[in-house]
């Protein structure tokens, strides 16, 4: 809203949240049956997923994320998304990091329900682990997502291994604003359409 009126934009602009948020919400109703696709205890592991070729295609980076992933006290589970596979050697991989099969969409969101902390390069991911409450280490150098950092819930440590064990550990702050609406923009958004201008 604020970057609209910054460019003159006023007439018209409605707040109505985030439709990702709807999507959550609605996956979220099914997932109360749903158990996490980990033989682990709830908060007793973080999710890892690394896939942008600017970690993947960096044997530098790349080492020094699982380097970070190593040092983490709990288990880290990683569903390996094919351009990860592709360049990983499985003695690279420390033996705490327990890898997967990519997950579908439902077995995500309970994987990072569960999860202590999300440790991901991933934007959808870092929005989804906002949206469900459970804290963010962002693997790259910067995000898309500032609201999220602002709120103290998604933190920036690139590929530097301590800031990676040092920020999966710190407590995100007591509050968590609701950045992205309450999961029914897509209701405002009709509702907004019949109205007409």
């Amino acid at each position: 809203m604020r970057n609209l009126a910054a460019e003159g934009i006023v007439r018209g602009v409605e707040r109505v949240g985030d439709v990702m948020y709807d999507a959550a919400r609605l996956a979220l109703e099914r997932l109360d049956r749903r158990r996490p696709p980990i033989d682990l205890p709830a908060r007793g592991y973080y999710l890892a997923t690394v896939h942008r070729a600017e970690n993947t295609d960096d044997p530098a980076r790349l080492a020094a994320i699982l380097a970070g992933l190593g040092r983490l006290p709990l288990p880290v589970v990683w569903p390996l998304h094919p351009r990860t596979r592709k360049v990983l050697g499985p003695a690279a991989v420390p033996g705490n990091v327990r890898m997967t099969e990519p997950f579908g969409y439902l077995d995500s969101l309970a994987a990072q329900r569960s999860a202590a902390a999300v440790l991901t390069d991933s934007g959808g991911v870092q929005k989804e682990a906002y949206i469900l409450g459970v804290p963010c280490v962002t693997l790259r150098d910067e995000t898309e997502w500032v609201e999220t950092i602002e709120a103290g819930w998604n933190r920036l440590a690139g590929a530097d291994a301590s800031k990676i064990v040092q920020m999966a550990q710190a407590n995100p702050p007591a509050d968590r604003p609701p950045l992205y609406g309450d999961g029914h923009a897509a209701e405002r958004i009709v509702a907004l359409l019949e109205e007409g201008p």
